[in-house]
């Protein structure tokens, strides 16, 4: 089974959080619907299977992450991270991400062109939409996937700025309910 996609969404979950709320050497809890998981190994897993399928992962994740502890409760996943897999994101961390840029703009209560000009800093093939349906105003995302294949559904709140981020197929099946 390929881990890649799980990895590569647990760093940059990390990365997100150390940059919002600061590094810190301790234990980091992410949390994932099963049904995400099954998104990212194109698999089709019941909940036993999938606890099965992540004691591999961690197995494999051990020498960067440290022992990641992996619970679930009925369709969601958590994923307990020791300090070691906050420690490794944040030493492989240069402050010149995009999402490092976005974070900040967003703090300083930025309006939304000064928004999308970190997206256009960042790449030349950037895809904006602007989205009426009651949920965000804007759809943006990097049409080559680089620096990362993210959809970012950004709210204008009178002049503050609100964004979430999905993956592909988490904003395609939150689009269709």
């Amino acid at each position: 089974m390929d881990f890649s996609k799980l990895e590569q969404n647990m760093i940059d979950m990390l990365k997100e959080e150390q940059i919002k709320l600061g590094y810190r050497n301790e234990t980091v809890r992410l949390y994932y619907p099963i049904l995400s998981l099954n998104r990212m190994f194109q698999t089709d897993l019941d909940a036993v299977q999938m606890a099965a399928a992540l004691r591999e992962f961690c197995g494999l994740a051990e020498e960067r992450f440290g022992k990641i502890e992996v619970s679930y409760a009925g369709d969601r996943f958590c994923f307990a991270i020791p300090p070691q897999g906050a420690e490794y994101v944040h030493a492989h961390m240069d402050g010149t991400e995009f999402i490092s840029d976005l974070i900040h703009t967003v703090a300083g209560h930025a309006a939304i062109d000064e928004v999308l000009q970190q997206f256009y800093k960042h790449s030349d093939h950037v895809h904006v939409e602007t989205v009426g349906n009651g949920e965000f105003d804007y759809l943006v995302y990097f049409e080559d996937g680089i620096p990362d294949s993210f959809r970012y559904c950004i709210t204008d709140e009178d002049g503050h700025i609100n964004y979430h981020r999905f993956t592909i197929e988490d904003y395609q099946d939150f689009m269709e309910n």
